[in-house]
């Protein structure tokens, strides 16, 4: 990053820093000696902005798919530790879940933090009494033979929380997958209000508006018809 910084959230990809790695021995770092991390925090505090995007971490002997939201207007750094594990890829094999969900604060929204194979399953993102939120990220490594369900997964989680979702995906290939990205700001009716361009290396950007999610929510109350857990 140089010059003049004109957005107050970044947001990178699932394992940004080193592609998806499912076995994270000699990978992973602690969270002291992880170059990443420091990288995050540095940008954050110079530019004052956050930053968000998951590293693989080792932490006493196990390893974690973390989440790390740097937020360097205020000096909190919060993390997630990713609860679905992508068996089917054996991340299951070699990384702990974590059992706690990460809701953060930040410029007046309050913000859920979740990555890559949660986005398969609504109950764990779904909006409560417990689990109050404007605001979904998820982070991930999604390959193009699923990118249908990128596609229509991403919507579908804005429109049944009424709530914003940004969804940071990662391009290029690994010895498994080809990953396309197609990142994209959702609305909470499930419109597309800012997209990157398929197979390649881009950003985007849009100016979300609390204050229209709040009216949109009191006009048209489905929260309040929905399933209690």
């Amino acid at each position: 990053m140089s010059g003049s910084i004109d957005s107050d959230l970044f947001v990178l990809p699932e394992m940004w820093s080193t592609g998806f790695v499912t076995e994270p021995k000699g990978i992973a770092k602690e969270e002291l000696k992880c170059n990443a991390l420091s990288w995050m925090k540095e940008m954050a505090i110079n530019y004052q902005i956050a930053i968000c995007g998951s590293l693989a971490i080792s932490e006493n002997g196990i390893y974690r798919n973390r989440l790390y939201f740097v937020d360097g207007k205020n000096g909190i750094v919060s993390y997630y530790d990713k609860h679905h594990l992508f068996s089917y890829g054996h991340e299951d094999l070699n990384y702990e879940p974590g059992g706690e969900h990460t809701i953060v604060e930040y410029m007046g929204f309050h913000i859920l933090l979740l990555t890559c194979y949660d986005l398969r399953f609504p109950i764990w993102s779904r909006y409560a009494e417990d689990l109050k939120y404007d605001m979904i990220i998820y982070v991930a490594n999604w390959p193009e033979s699923r990118q249908n369900a990128w596609q229509i997964l991403t919507r579908a989680r804005a429109i049944e929380n009424q709530a914003f979702v940004v969804a940071c995906n990662r391009i290029g290939d690994d010895k498994y997958c080809h990953y396309r990205g197609q990142s994209a700001i959702i609305s909470p009716i499930g419109k597309t209000l800012a997209s990157c361009p398929s197979n390649e290396e881009s950003s985007v950007s849009f100016i979300l508006n609390l204050e229209s999610l709040v009216q949109q929510r009191a006009k048209f109350k489905v929260l309040a018809d929905r399933d209690k857990r």
